[in-house]
């Protein structure tokens, strides 16, 4: 059978698509924008977050309950998500409502009206957001993580924003971010389902057919002062809650898939990981722990996530720095790397068997890399990697002395 392959197309101003045919009564669409929280001046840390709130609280011809109720009524979803570089509009839908949806998501995206009234109900709904987020030192971890990591960068503000910084916000300033980055060159929309491309792409040009081109937009400035940093502080409950890394290649560097191969050796999903094997399985010291590698278009990161009682929280760290630096030391043997690669494989292909997922990762693909790589070449791209390659980059960022350890002990002795 002929694998079916996502294809690509522009609109006449620009604005790129991506399509792909499921056989499935659902459909999934998203308009991801590049205008995430990495873009955000000094003054504005949060906003991007915010303006994913508030686009659903009406437009130029809808309001708010207009907005919500539109998909709903026949069954389908809204929702949308902020990340460091994108903001996402999203949608699921049968086949029969695909021109309702188009059309919702490029009035939101564009002709949104910014109630003040809304706003500030809205302001409200994200100061508890972030009161909830406060509570939970297993997601507080590793904003601050990453707040250390790159300090003085918008890379490193929490998504959230602060308390001060959305009290402050106004509509002008959503007004001026929309025009700013809900650009056509800024805008990827993405489709999975079985509604006709070139009907879609006719229902498509129609909506989107005003988005401005582009902007004039502030200069981003690359990480350049990474320095590593051993911290300790009391902020957890009941358990110690760690997290270890460092720098990690963009998604643009050529070692960023040897990165996730090593990073899926280390505390992949699997049971079998180096780091479930030894601190879970073996010593019994930990109920999560895992690794994970973040990449961006000009760095990245990688860490190691720990939970554990406060008595065994040095013993699971010094365990975890142990697997770390064998990855430096000893390389996989044939067997071992060949293992790893069909495990990896098997890892993306899961990953893909969501349609939701898959349309939500073509959209990143193509905003990222202006093209969309097929299975094929991925795999070869996996294949291609030795066990010297990988050797070299566990000792380009594994390195003991660029390694940064963030730890949250308990705020009261164990009994």
């Amino acid at each position: 059978m002929k694998e079916i392959e996502p294809l690509c197309f522009a609109l006449s101003n620009g604005v790129r698509i991506v399509y792909l045919y499921k056989a499935s009564e659902v459909s999934h669409l998203g308009f991801t924008f590049l205008a995430g929280s990495k873009f955000e001046q000094a003054k504005e840390v949060g906003l991007a977050h915010f303006l994913e709130h508030c686009v659903f609280k009406g437009t130029e011809k809808r309001k708010a309950i207009q907005v919500l109720s539109r998909l709903d009524d026949v069954g389908g979803e809204l929702n949308a998500f902020t990340a460091k570089e994108e903001i996402c509009l999203h949608a699921s839908f049968t086949k029969k409502y695909t021109a309702r949806a188009i059309d919702l998501l490029a009035d939101i995206s564009l002709r949104s009206s910014f109630p003040e009234l809304e706003l500030n109900k809205e302001k409200e709904v994200i100061l508890d957001e972030l009161n909830s987020y406060l509570d939970s030192p297993s997601d507080k971890i590793f904003d601050d993580f990453e707040a250390h990591l790159f300090k003085d960068h918008s890379l490193g503000n929490n998504i959230l924003g602060t308390k001060k910084s959305v009290k402050g916000f106004t509509r002008d300033d959503l007004v001026a971010y929309v025009k700013m980055y809900f650009t056509a060159d800024n805008l990827v929309v993405s489709y999975v389902g079985n509604y006709p491309k070139l009907k879609l792409l006719a229902l498509l040009e129609k909506a989107l057919a005003h988005v401005p081109t582009t902007s004039s937009r502030p200069i981003y400035s690359t990480i350049t002062n990474y320095q590593p940093f051993s911290i300790r502080t009391k902020e957890a409950n009941n358990q110690s809650h760690a997290v270890i890394g460092g720098i990690a290649p963009s998604y643009l560097h050529n070692d960023r898939r040897g990165m996730g191969l090593l990073i899926n050796v280390l505390g992949g999903p699997a049971l079998n990981s180096r780091l479930t094997l030894s601190i879970r399985e073996k010593h019994g010291l930990a109920y999560a722990v895992d690794a994970s590698y973040t990449s961006f278009s000009d760095t990245g990161f990688w860490g190691v996530y720990l939970a554990t009682d406060p008595k065994n929280m040095d013993k699971a760290l010094s365990l975890a720095k142990k697997e770390i630096h064998r990855l430096c030391d000893t390389g996989l043997s044939t067997v071992q790397l060949h293992r790893a690669k069909e495990q990896l494989k098997g890892h993306l292909a899961l990953g893909m068997d969501s349609n939701l997922g898959l349309m939500l990762g073509l959209g990143k693909s193509l905003l990222a890399f202006n093209q969309i790589d097929t299975i094929k070449d991925i795999h070869a791209g996996i294949d291609r990697i030795t066990s010297q390659e990988l050797l070299t980059i566990a000792n380009t960022y594994f390195s003991p002395d660029l390694i940064s350890e963030l730890v949250f002990d308990c705020k009261k002795a164990a009994k």
